[in-house]
């Protein structure tokens, strides 16, 4: 049987999905301003 794949980890998630790694590149500053214009309540996950 194969391992379940999610491997939850708070520190792992912040640095790939949090909000510096986003703005650290174009195009995640792009993910930002897309979910601030339509009006997310998160920006980003946590």
């Amino acid at each position: 049987m194969p391992k379940n794949t999610f491997q939850p980890n708070r520190r792992r998630r912040a640095k790939t999905h949090g909000f510096f790694a986003k703005m650290a590149t174009p195009g995640g500053r792009r993910v930002l301003s897309r979910r601030r214009q339509k009006g997310r309540w998160k920006v980003t996950p946590d």
